[in-house]
């Protein structure tokens, strides 16, 4: 049995019109001779209106009943897209979480996929040529719904396609593919081929919307293909697959940025062991991602430590602080919204030199200010101020001359 899992967002399945494209789609997979796992979204804007409604009923939805709320958006989506198929002749049947079954743990709002009960999607597939499954959603071990957070139907597609072991997961959205950066930002962005899976998780991590960093790893442990293309066009898309020798030619593969990002500093903190655990342990414990950190020279005994965490978790991290900086005797705790990350980031850079040199002239010549800088092997950020975000970002992409069609595309 040959199977291919399809994945549609919710632009793509907006209204009537837009999900005769997807019919498409699916139809042409069918044509070739494969089996079809469609996963769907909920409609453009459906999950933000049940989120907003949740709000306006409780000051503090319950995490458990706020995803039985929400995993409706799916539910409306596979069971319309079903109908169109059925009625145009072919055996389809919609599939929910707790139909197929996905077990997830019970992290209400952010569950990680735990096992699929492949053999039970493999006989409905004998029975039908297609399963329209919802996305976003599985059921932990009590059958309560759970979701699976923003993206998540990424994350359910590629984990389907993993546990079916299908030839490769499609991932259609409203862009061609992954570009070598934001083409809002930069109008010389130019579409990617391929990209290596530890370069598609790096531009996740940092800010590029294109895929849900969770279904990267999920593809890069089960080494399952995924193919990012458009719903509304016939482009090839990018495929983003394992690291082959010729990608390693290419220093840059993109420029990523993220906008979610506030800057937190603890002044004048005593320089012994202990602080820095002191700090960060009560943070973890509240389930607070910390990114960059930067400790200065101590001076007399003293330090500052500046860290940065995303926008939405700064009040509750202020709280933690305020009591943990009274404890560790810190004399200030200020805080900064007004900055944003830029990262490039490319496998080549592990076997090439000289890129963060490029990377800080390019910045330096725009007398853009570089606040606090973290690497990896295949990733330089740089934490600038937010009114620089776009001029970086161009100045970059302009730097690595990353219009230019590379020599594995």
């Amino acid at each position: 049995m040959r199977i291919l899992v399809q994945k549609f967002g919710g632009t793509s399945v907006a209204d009537l019109t837009c999900m005769r494209q997807v019919q498409a789609k699916v139809e042409k997979a069918l044509a070739d001779g494969y089996k079809v796992v469609c996963v769907l979204s909920a409609m453009a804007g459906e999950t933000n209106r049940l989120l907003t409604l949740a709000r306006e009923w409780s000051s503090r939805p319950d995490p458990s009943e706020q995803d039985v709320l929400i995993a409706t958006g799916e539910q409306v989506s596979v069971a319309l897209f079903t109908m169109l198929l059925r009625d145009a002749g072919w055996k389809a049947r919609s599939v929910l979480g707790f139909q197929m079954p996905m077990h997830t743990d019970n992290d209400y709002g952010k569950a990680r996929i735990m096992n699929i009960d492949s053999d039970r999607l493999k006989q409905m597939l004998d029975e039908h040529e297609v399963l329209v499954a919802a996305g976003f959603q599985g059921c932990d071990e009590c059958q309560r719904i759970t979701t699976l957070g923003r993206g998540g139907s990424d994350t359910s597609a590629v984990a389907l396609a993993a546990a079916l072991e299908a030839e490769r997961c499609e991932i259609y959205t409203d862009v061609e593919g992954v570009y070598t950066t934001d083409p809002n930002l930069c109008s010389r962005a130019r579409k990617l081929d391929r990209v290596a899976y530890d370069e598609m998780l790096e531009m996740a991590s940092m800010g590029a919307k294109v895929l849900q960093i969770r279904s990267v790893e999920f593809a890069k442990k089960y080494n399952v293909p995924v193919l990012v293309r458009s719903t509304f066009s016939d482009a090839s898309g990018t495929l983003v697959t394992k690291e082959d020798p010729s990608m390693e030619e290419v220093k840059v593969s993109g420029i990523a940025y993220d906008k979610d990002q506030a800057r937190v500093t603890l002044r004048e903190v005593p320089d012994r062991p202990g602080v820095a655990a002191a700090i960060f342990g009560p943070l973890a414990d509240a389930g607070i991602l910390v990114d960059m950190i930067i400790q200065n020279v101590s001076r007399e005994g003293r330090t500052d430590m500046t860290f940065t965490v995303s926008r939405s978790d700064l009040e509750r991290a202020l709280e933690i602080l305020q009591s943990v900086a009274k404890e560790i005797e810190a004399n200030d705790l200020i805080h900064d919204l007004g900055v944003c990350k830029v990262s490039v980031i490319g496998v080549g850079m592990r076997n090439h030199s000289g890129v963060a040199g490029t990377a800080f002239r390019a910045l330096t010549a725009e007398n853009i200010n570089i606040m606090m800088i973290s690497t990896s092997e295949i990733k330089i950020s740089c934490v600038i101020e937010e009114k620089y975000l776009e001029l970086a970002v161009r100045t970059l992409h302009d730097a690595f001359e990353l219009d230019k069609q590379s020599a594995e595309d």
